[in-house]
């Protein structure tokens, strides 16, 4: 779900060019997720090789990878660990949306809907074991580092970049803020064209950058003031928030109350609120991680896309070089 706060926070555009060189921690379940639902065909349905596997999630990792690292990103892949237990009604709420979608694209397929059955069907997205193993083995055939976080993988992110490992953290959630990331990117991992809703025409999508110390300056505000913003407005530690309360009314509340957090909740009867501040402020993390960059590895790729998916090989093939050569063209061989 995630925390709304799109309507108070200001995202300044930037240049795929800004971010060469640069170490970026990509919230690993988060762009599967974005693979899953929108890597589909027509009627709906995930990509699959001839035995049935499905590979929407290497396909969309496999591209979006590959031309991020042709700009000279240096990227780090974080993946989540043992959730919160305050997620757990989060994750049902996840799980009820899935069983209703389903439902309604298995009456779309009945009626041979087929816009509806993609539409419907992108909702159902669940992410396996597998597919987990997959993601891993080709980030590291293609020479990128693996973090496997405790905990949540955008607080773990968040850890990195506050010790100056990383410039910023990768995910189109706000949660890494309330976890202290110094600057967030959005729109980085998705397609670069967005299609209007009931329309033929797409508009472009930009990266857009924010930087924490601008969001404390420009809603006038303390970390821990922040966090009860996301608090008053929905976590996934408490989907929601606070009923008919939204980020501007919560803005409010919270300059009112000042650091006066249990007056604050106390006025909009929220209870249990400092489990769920805890949870931002004292998630676990781990200090045992390396960032290594390595070339890509053709034969692991190959072994993994090619012979194992059905990937063209020449397609695959012909990607690996250019990246490849975009990095000796620009002098990045200390990229690998």
């Amino acid at each position: 779900m995630g925390i709304n706060f799109r309507d108070i926070i200001n995202r300044k555009d930037i240049e795929f060019s800004q971010l060469n060189g640069k170490h970026l921690a990509i919230d690993s379940f988060n762009i599967i997720y974005q693979f899953l639902a929108t890597i589909r065909q027509r009627d709906g349905s995930l990509l699959t090789d001839s035995k049935g596997r499905v590979t929407s999630h290497l396909t969309g990792l496999f591209s979006r990878t590959t031309k991020l690292m042709g700009y000279g990103m240096k990227l780090v892949f974080v993946f989540d660990g043992e959730p919160p237990k305050l997620k757990f009604q989060e994750r049902e709420r996840r799980r009820a949306i899935k069983e209703e979608a389903q439902e309604k694209y298995e009456e779309a397929k009945d009626r041979e809907d087929l816009d509806s059955m993609k539409k419907y069907a992108q909702r159902t997205s669940k992410l396996t074991p597998q597919m987990i193993e997959d993601a891993k083995q080709l980030l590291d055939a293609l020479g990128i580092p693996i973090v496997q976080a405790p905990s949540e993988g955008e607080a773990q992110a968040a850890h990195m970049a506050q010790k100056g490992d990383l410039y910023a953290t990768v995910s189109q959630d706000y949660d890494s803020l309330l976890f202290r990331t110094p600057r967030l990117i959005q729109n980085l991992t998705i397609s670069q064209r967005r299609h209007l809703p009931g329309q033929v025409t797409s508009q472009n999508v930009s990266p857009k950058m924010i930087t924490l110390e601008e969001v404390y300056a420009d809603l006038g505000v303390t970390h821990e003031q922040l966090i009860a913003l996301g608090i008053l407005i929905g976590t996934d530690f408490n989907p929601g928030g606070v009923k008919g309360i939204g980020p501007k009314k919560a803005v409010q509340l919270v300059k009112k109350h000042g650091k006066d957090l249990a007056g604050l909740f106390s006025e909009v009867g929220l209870d249990g609120w400092k489990e769920i501040f805890e949870v931002f402020t004292n998630i676990p993390v781990d200090d045992k991680y390396s960032l290594e960059w390595n070339a890509p590895d053709k034969d692991k790729i190959r072994a993994l896309l090619v012979d194992k998916h059905d990937f063209s090989e020449e397609r695959v093939m012909s990607t690996i070089e250019s990246i490849s050569t975009t990095a000796a063209q620009k002098g990045l061989g200390e990229y690998f």
